[in-house]
């Protein structure tokens, strides 16, 4: 078997491992759930870095875009504003 980190002592990532195996289902979904809202905290902190000025709610108008795709987020929230595509 290859191993899954290979900055990880094998032993450590066997037990890892096992670990993972033997969680149930919903362990399972709350771990997925955790590292998509890790996921979506990094994507607001670097739109905060490179969108100083923005508002909020302007910050979360580009999160969806990130997560829905331009066409959907427009859908589903509306257009960009001009000001707010200029960034």
């Amino acid at each position: 078997m290859t191993a899954l980190f290979p900055d990880t002592n094998p032993k450590a990532e066997a037990v890892l491992i096992g670990l993972l195996r033997q969680a149930p289902p919903w362990r399972k979904l709350e771990m997925v759930g955790q590292m998509n809202e890790a996921v979506k905290t990094m994507m607001r902190s670097g739109l905060k870095e490179r969108f100083p000025q923005d508002t909020p709610e302007t910050l979360q108008r580009r999160l969806a875009d990130l997560l829905l795709g331009a066409e959907l987020a427009q859908k589903v929230y509306g257009p960009l504003s001009e000001a707010q595509r200029a960034g």
